[in-house]
């Protein structure tokens, strides 16, 4: 019987130390590392710069969180959306695009808010002699590029521009369209193009070219750019606080930067 509680006694301490080391180690095993949730956002082409410098100042506070920009034609990207192409947030350069995929139901409603306004300038090469809107009519001016109305909401207001100011029909032979607003901004300053209408967001890093002249107030409807997280968004509360990152003040003093405007609250 001795023998018998002596040999229990030492199965005992022997079960206590392997499951104490057992123990041990899983504390010390380093924990899994989650993955970081992978945002897709469809943004505007004019919003390429302060977009990009607004993705490192949030993943620098967020490193769970990875966001992959898609930026092109306002046009472009709700097609892509109303095609199923896998979208967290969409920021778009027209409204009509973003009342489009609300009239289908694509968009999360309470999510839209308008973040920004901006302006239509006239660009021209750094040595050119252009020096108005009304100087497009003249014989110098060989070819002028703007957005496909269609699609590029730059190319609609640059449209409405030209029409309110009796322009459009006289310069239609010297057009060409461009497939987004970046593009316009390429035509001119590679010289392919002797003028063109982008935002003056655009403007910002231009190098080759010169702003020429401001659309007139009133010559187009309100330059607004609204946002909201798709309907179909694996990682909604990450969309949405993405979203409430871009309209904060932080994020507005980026955007201001770059030459886009403050919507008044």
């Amino acid at each position: 019987m001795k023998r018998f509680l002596i040999l229990l006694g030492i199965m005992l301490m022997f079960i206590a130390t392997v499951s104490g080391c057992a123990t041990k180690k899983a504390a010390e095993a380093p924990a899994v590392k989650a993955e970081p949730v992978n945002l897709t956002i469809a943004a505007a082409a004019s919003l390429q710069d302060a977009g990009e410098e607004l993705k490192t100042i949030y993943t620098a506070k967020h490193p769970d969180i990875k966001i992959t920009y898609n930026f092109a034609a306002s046009g472009t990207l709700q097609k892509q959306i109303e095609e199923g192409a896998p979208v967290d947030l969409f920021v778009s350069a027209g409204k009509s695009q973003m009342d489009a995929l609300a009239q289908k139901k694509l968009i999360t409603d309470t999510s839209l808010k308008n973040l920004l306004g901006n302006e239509l300038v006239l660009i021209a090469k750094k040595d050119s002699t252009l020096s108005s809107f009304e100087g497009l009519v003249d014989k110098s001016v060989g070819k002028i590029s703007i957005g496909t109305p269609e699609t590029v909401p730059a190319g609609q207001y640059a449209k409405e521009t030209l029409t309110t100011m009796k322009l459009w029909d006289q310069i239609q032979p010297k057009l060409v369209m461009a497939k987004d607003v970046r593009q316009v901004l390429t035509y001119v300053e590679t010289g392919n193009v002797d003028a063109g209408l982008v935002y003056r967001s655009d403007t910002s890093g231009m190098k080759d070219a010169k702003i020429v002249a401001a659309a007139p107030a009133g010559s187009s409807k309100p330059i607004v750019y609204p946002m909201a997280v798709i309907a179909s968004s694996k990682h909604p509360k990450e969309a949405a606080d993405f979203e409430a990152f871009l309209g904060s003040d932080e994020a507005m003093q980026i955007f201001v930067k770059y030459g886009f405007t403050a919507l008044k609250k």
